[in-house]
């Protein structure tokens, strides 16, 4: 297995975007993804642990408290497939949505990736900036493909 350096954390505006787990507030994230809400239909607390240790994480943090959420699932080099982009109700319209997506597609463990998944249901303008395309066969989901 190949060493991999951490991936650093970037502050702007005094929100910190890190990819670091151990940073994560794992409560606020079991209640975002596991809790019945318009954003998770429920995932079983036994499955929780499971989830973000499967997954590259990425928390956003303000004033020591966390504010949002991103994962990534992928191979590492064919597929990625991104998952739960969240950013708390009082801290949108700030820039911050872009920015992590920013600071996720820069991780250096998901450089060079062929083919990128997503699924959302309002977000398409954010993703469409990113390189993102909607699916004819189904406009839930969206696909960005590199050529290298």
């Amino acid at each position: 297995m190949t060493y991999r350096a951490p991936y650093p954390d970037q502050t702007i505006n005094g929100y910190t975007f890190s990819a670091d787990k151990k940073k994560l507030d794992l409560q606020y994230v079991y209640n975002l993804l596991c809790l019945p809400s318009q954003y998770s239909m429920g995932v079983p607390a036994e499955r929780f642990p499971l989830l973000i240790e499967h997954s590259i994480c990425f928390g956003v943090y303000f004033e020591a408290k966390q504010i949002g959420f991103a994962r990534v699932i992928t191979d590492r080099t064919e597929f990625a497939s991104l998952w739960d982009v969240i950013i708390d109700e009082a801290h949108r319209k700030k820039g911050l949505g872009k920015t992590l997506m920013t600071y996720v597609l820069a991780h250096t463990e998901l450089q060079g990736i062929f083919r990128w998944f997503l699924m959302t249901e309002d977000a398409h303008g954010l993703y469409q900036r990113y390189g993102f395309k909607s699916e004819a066969y189904n406009p839930y989901i969206m696909m960005k493909t590199n050529s290298s």
